[in-house]
């Protein structure tokens, strides 16, 4: 590493993570106008975004930053694939890593690996389906498009909400922080598919305001403890969400990190490391 990115690594470790998040977060939901078009325009103009995709392009027009950030697209901006069984990407973003399981392990980056079982909150019953199964991890860049959309239709059994840390999510610390993402903060939601159990993980970073669902809103608990609800009939009632809609969003983040069962998809070859993405293009086909 050079001495720029061990700076910045070390720097990680001592950031008041939350407290910096919720600053940040009060700003992102500043109204007043002087403020928030200023910073909505300096933020367009920095990321390079394309406001033509926008369902609202003019950039004065949104509330507060957030609004802009989780922004909605016109409609048929991102059309779904129509490969019968394809599994939709869930994001627009780039593929950080993809393959399979391998002894309960997920792969991170050269030299790092995190757990299933810590991925999904520590319950060995949640994360038995998925040993031995495949992977997918997008990240969201700032100019990115940052609602998650369903891979398949599914309906939703559990969420989790998992209390952790918030470190900056991007290469430097793939590559050299440990267990990255079953650090972070972050909302499991597990479905039902017609590929059977379906794990899609919006994972927080540094300057994540918040997470939301389309059944939940702001997944932030009071207390930041381990969280998890059911949705099955015994419980909440079943909801069910077609191929491609809309399942939550980031407020200023991250990345969503996709699980499957062992025997029930193939990752399209052309798919690496670095690979961009948008939502609705498939990302792998039924495993026959």
């Amino acid at each position: 590493m050079s001495m720029k990115q061990c700076l910045f690594i070390l720097s990680q470790y001592l950031l008041p993570h939350h407290l910096l998040s919720r600053l940040i977060g009060c700003a992102a939901e500043c109204r007043a106008a002087w403020f928030k078009n200023r910073l909505i325009g300096w933020f367009a103009r920095q990321y390079q975004v394309d406001m033509n995709e926008a369902q609202v392009e003019d950039l004065s027009a949104y509330a507060h930053f957030n609004d802009f950030f989780t922004r909605a697209l016109k409609e048929g901006a991102r059309p779904l694939d129509q490969t019968p069984g394809a599994i939709l990407s869930p994001a627009d973003g780039a593929i950080s890593q993809l393959g399979p399981i391998e002894q309960g392990r997920i792969f991170q980056a050269k030299g790092h690996s995190f757990s299933v079982l810590e991925l999904l909150g520590g319950d060995a019953q949640r994360a038995a389906p998925f040993m031995g199964g495949d992977f997918a991890t997008v990240y969201l860049s700032p100019k990115d498009y940052h609602r998650v959309h369903m891979p398949l239709a599914g309906t939703l059994r559990e969420m989790v909400y998992v209390p952790g840390r918030l470190f900056s999510v991007n290469q430097t610390t793939a590559e050299n922080v440990p267990e990255l993402f079953a650090r972070n903060e972050r909302v499991v939601c597990l479905f039902d598919s017609e590929r059977g159990p379906m794990a899609v993980v919006l994972v927080g970073a540094m300057i994540v305001a918040s997470i939301e669902t389309v059944w939940a809103g702001l997944v932030t608990p009071p207390r930041r403890q381990l969280k998890s609800v059911r949705y099955d009939e015994a419980a909440r009632g079943p909801i069910h969400l077609e191929k491609g809609a809309e399942l939550g969003r980031f407020k200023l983040g991250s990345t969503a990190i996709v699980l499957f069962a062992p025997h029930q998809v193939e990752w399209n070859a052309g798919l690496a490391s670095g690979t961009p993405v948008r939502m609705g293009e498939a990302l792998a086909l039924p495993r026959t």
